[in-house]
């Protein structure tokens, strides 16, 4: 690996499917706006629950990208 300095960035996605796609859902909005995205980190992980059932998923993530500086 060679050296890099890296930004984080750190972003809540959601799903009513499930943890993976609350996941994906972060990184794809992340993409939007940040290039050379490299790694993330699973920070919390929880569920919205209405009437007694998971309504939807909620996942923070820290997402790392290399700076061109």
């Amino acid at each position: 690996m060679s050296n890099h300095t890296y930004k984080k960035i750190e972003l809540v996605g959601s799903s009513p499917l499930s943890i993976e796609d609350a996941v994906q859902n972060a990184v794809a909005k992340a993409a939007l706006s940040e290039k050379n995205l490299r790694w993330l980190e699973v920070v919390e992980t929880r569920a919205h629950l209405e009437e007694g059932k998971i309504a939807y998923w909620q996942v923070t993530v820290k997402i790392g990208a290399t700076c061109d500086l």
